[in-house]
């Protein structure tokens, strides 16, 4: 099976290795090229157009930044893509974003965005999100299986997997905000912040994600795995979507990050937003 990826971001990059690594032939293509290159390294191919890295392909995968960056290669894709391949647009754009895909998009694609970080993308422990065509999904289950420990089917439709990605990314989110917030606090009651994670771990109360960016907050280390301006990017989709719920708690998560991308944390992990809670 041949497949396309466009984007070989924090995300990107590693969905092509770990596509690699099941046996499927890979062409990568990036709007800067030399961010691609190191990927040859790994047997896939570099693309120098969005149509040289289509062309031929059973399986195209969008993993761009925003739906303005999956919108400037469409006429590319459409152009380039065969009659029986399928398109899995897997950035997070939201319920706006997929809408106007699809209607660029054609008959092939698959709403197929995914739950995860750098470290899953490396290692082949993505959670896939699809809704479409079932035949289409069905088409693409290599891909899916080299990508994910499981794939979540929400809908034959394009849209509720978009849709549940915001209430995911929504999660992620906000518990990060909330364990910057306990972290701190423990330090400024002049607690050890490291014992606030040594108490939830194991209990009802822990979550792998406190334990990660908690101990990325106590070392300051913001290495970025989930980028903070991505995540600032879905929490204006995920409020923009929000209907029919009081959004206070997202509303404060949402400025947090704003707070955060504004004063330089951009570029780093989401972990930054620690330092606009902490004071000391």
């Amino acid at each position: 099976m041949r497949v396309a990826v466009l984007g070989t971001g924090m995300m990107g990059a590693g969905m092509a290795r770990s596509m690699g690594r099941a046996g499927l032939a890979v062409t990568a293509w990036n709007r800067t090229r030399a961010r691609a290159t190191p990927l040859m390294e790994d047997g896939i191919e570099v693309a120098d157009t969005v149509g040289d890295a289509v062309s031929g392909a059973d399986a195209v995968v969008t993993m761009l930044f925003d739906t303005e960056a999956v919108l400037a290669v469409t006429p590319d894709v459409v152009g380039a893509l065969g009659p029986n391949a399928v398109w899995l647009q897997s950035a997070t754009v939201g319920l706006d974003g997929i809408a106007r895909i699809a209607e660029k998009a054609g008959n092939q694609l698959v709403d197929a965005p995914v739950l995860g970080t750098r470290e899953p993308a490396e290692q082949g422990r993505l959670v896939p999100l699809v809704s479409g065509d079932d035949r289409l999904i069905d088409r693409v289950r290599p891909v899916l299986d080299a990508i994910g420990t499981k794939t979540v089917v929400a809908g034959d439709r394009i849209g509720p997997a978009s849709a549940l990605k915001l209430a995911c990314n929504a999660w992620v989110l906000s518990i990060t905000a909330a364990t910057a917030q306990s972290v701190a606090l423990a330090g400024s009651l002049g607690v050890d912040p490291g014992l606030f994670l040594e108490a939830i771990d194991g209990g009802p109360a822990n979550a792998p994600m406190a334990q990660l960016k908690g101990r990325a907050m106590i070392a300051r280390d913001y290495a970025p795995s989930f980028g903070l301006d991505g995540g600032r990017k879905d929490l204006h989709l995920i409020t923009a979507a929000a209907q029919g719920i009081d959004t206070v708690v997202l509303d404060g998560v949402r400025s947090l990050f704003d707070r955060a991308a504004d004063s330089g944390h951009a570029d780093e992990d989401i972990a930054a937003v620690y330092e606009m809670v902490n004071r000391s």
